[in-house]
């Protein structure tokens, strides 16, 4: 069972990412509101992904994505980017901060079906 931690501050977004991937087997959703309550979250337990939002009213995404790598026991999650943001200032800056992908607000259910189960499944023969 892969557990995946998706923070953003629309309940709307975090509920909308959730029912995109309920139909795929094995997953179990934590939500957090906040870049802060992730932090928390993710200090009481690791998680097998992290879906997040770059712009939240405390700590932002890019921040988050920061902590996250800087911390040996977490530094391996994968961490999708799901964001309003489509330049390529804030795409840049995501990917140099550690995000594993980064995606845009809208997207299609197919689409983050396809990034996280292309993350959480690992490369045949590798």
């Amino acid at each position: 069972m892969a557990d995946i931690l998706v923070v953003d501050d629309s309940k709307v977004m975090r509920e909308m990412l959730i029912a995109c991937l309920r139909g795929q087997d094995e997953l179990s959703f934590t939500q957090a509101n906040s870049g802060l309550e992730a932090i928390e979250q993710l200090s009481l337990r690791p998680y097998d992904l992290l879906l997040l939002d770059l712009n939240m009213p405390d700590i932002g995404g890019i921040e988050v994505v920061q902590f996250v790598r800087s911390q040996d026991r977490l530094k391996s999650i994968p961490i999708i980017v799901v964001t309003t943001r489509g330049d390529d200032s804030s795409r840049d800056q995501a990917l140099q901060a550690g995000a594993t992908r980064f995606l845009t607000k809208p997207f299609s259910p197919e689409t983050i079906q396809s990034e996280v189960s292309g993350v959480l499944t690992p490369v045949a023969g590798s």
